[in-house]
């Protein structure tokens, strides 16, 4: 069993390194989730591992035990009713631009969110509604993001909300697994990128998609995340949220625009 400094440390520093709020309630699924690394990294316990991370000044144990802690449920077209939207709501866009858009997946965990959009964006471009897309899938765990590049995903992974149609369109049988196209998998970069950090660097998207990972967050957190969004979404940009996630008070970056968000007037006017 972990002690309360374990407990404290662990949360200390999920929050710092992913913005994740962890309570003492959570304690056993924190065990849970680290016994597997304390193991790998040759640990005889849990709480000898925590002890090692905090006392090791590399960071790289903190680091393994925030990223082990990373909410990682995720699924393919997780929002039946979000993704109808964005099938009207993704040539709008591309009518408004007049080119191929730019796609942001914020919490992108191991890659079924990018990828669904990949699917609904090809669909489109066959269609003639839309030129191309260019996906980029963002996570603050390189262990989610690894899992995401490779295109490998169980039977009960597929079977989470992917129509059967587009699992025969888009994927190949690997052993026991499920490897979806290499077509698919050009249309989408992912990146390690930290949401607690600037995201100036990855430019400026038509469509940002962050959703279910604002709940994790303590309030000054979820507004701070919010701007950072805003500050890389185009004037004319759409801001996706999960299913039955809305905007917090303060949020003033932005307001409703149907199912969606996009930036405030005062946010526009200052773009």
């Amino acid at each position: 069993m972990l002690s309360d400094a374990d407990l404290q440390f662990v949360t200390r520093e999920c929050k710092a390194r992913s913005g994740a709020v962890l309570t003492r309630e959570m304690a056993a699924l924190i065990e849970q989730r680290l016994t597997p690394i304390a193991r790998r990294e040759s640990f005889s316990s849990v709480s000898e591992f925590v002890t090692a991370a905090r006392t090791r000044e590399d960071g790289k144990l903190a680091g393994a035990i925030a990223d082990a802690l990373i909410q990682s449920e995720t699924r393919f077209f997780r929002d039946r009713a979000g993704f109808a939207h964005l099938r009207d709501a993704i040539p709008a866009l591309a009518h408004k631009k007049g080119g191929a858009l730019r796609i942001l997946c914020a919490g992108a965990s191991t890659g079924q969110e990018a990828y669904s959009i990949a699917m609904l964006t090809e669909e489109l471009r066959q269609e003639g509604q839309l030129i191309g897309a260019e996906i980029i899938g963002i996570d603050a765990s390189e262990r989610l993001l690894d899992k995401a590049r490779s295109g490998l995903y169980t039977q009960f992974e597929v079977q989470r909300g992917l129509p059967i149609r587009k699992l025969i369109a888009h994927f190949e049988k690997a052993g026991d697994l499920w490897r979806i196209s290499d077509r698919m998998r050009a249309r989408v970069r992912f990146e390690r990128v930290n949401l607690l950090e600037t995201l100036d660097a990855l430019g400026r998207f038509d469509l940002i998609l962050c959703a279910n990972v604002l709940a994790a967050f303590d309030a000054p957190t979820r507004l701070a995340t919010l701007d950072r969004l805003g500050d890389v979404l185009e004037p004319h940009g759409l801001l996706v949220l999960g299913q039955g996630e809305a905007l917090p008070e303060g949020a003033d970056s932005f307001a409703a625009h149907g199912a969606a968000y996009g930036k405030s007037p005062t946010a526009r006017a200052a773009a």
